[in-house]
């Protein structure tokens, strides 16, 4: 009889197991709802082109092709790229007044409906003006100058100027001033968003700047 009670008693405490797929289901109901994946926003191209409009073509022209040689030309330029740029005005990690004031009005959905809409649209080609510092400004540019460390920016940018999309930018037919500009601003510790930037442009003199700008926005 005890033998007996023993093996009922065993009998109510067995809990049979959950088929494979009950289980699964069971924990994917108790997955919170925030492990879902964020929905991912298309850019909108035509609110792109209406926000890019009213703020930034008095600037950087209609197309995104500026006029003014110390604005840099937007088109075609790797929209991952002019997000970042506007996000870290817009931060103040990339500091300028005008900008920040700009940026600072646009939401993450707006930089990204700007930055794709100036994607789409196709550069107006550059041109080297002066003969005497391009030659240099290619050597630079394409093969760097290995007795000081400074790196091909080809290497990064590509050989046409086109840089990766997604990692370097586009340079090739932006305007020489613009491009002198900022080299400058990285070398003399301004403009502090690159760190690898910082490096490069620390060891280049003047005339190598002005070379390169030159070089650059010859290319395409």
């Amino acid at each position: 009889m005890k033998l007996f009670a023993t093996s009922l008693l065993a009998a109510f405490l067995v809990v049979p197991a959950l088929p494979a797929f009950a289980a699964g289901e069971a924990a994917h109901a108790a997955a919170p709802a925030a492990a879902a994946a964020p929905k991912v926003t298309k850019p909108d191209l035509v609110k792109g082109e209406a926000s890019f409009t009213a703020v930034c073509a008095s600037c950087h022209g209609a197309d995104g092709n500026s006029g003014t040689p110390v604005n840099p030309k937007l088109s075609q330029q790797h929209p991952e790229y002019l997000v970042k740029q506007l996000q870290e005005f817009k931060s103040g990690k990339r500091k300028n007044a005008i900008m920040q004031g700009f940026a600072s009005a646009l939401s993450d959905d707006d930089m990204k409906n700007i930055a794709y809409w100036a994607a789409s649209k196709k550069a107006k080609p550059g041109f080297a003006k002066d003969k005497d510092l391009v030659a240099l400004g290619e050597r630079i540019y394409r093969g760097g100058v290995a007795d000081r460390q400074i790196a091909a920016c080809a290497g990064c940018h590509s050989p046409n100027g086109a840089g990766i999309p997604a990692q370097y930018p586009r340079l090739g037919g932006q305007h020489a001033e613009y491009v002198a500009t900022q080299l400058t601003a990285f070398r003399d510790g301004v403009r502090l968003n690159s760190l690898q930037m910082n490096q490069v442009a620390a060891k280049l003199n003047d005339r190598e700047i002005r070379a390169l700008a030159d070089y650059i926005a010859g290319l395409r």
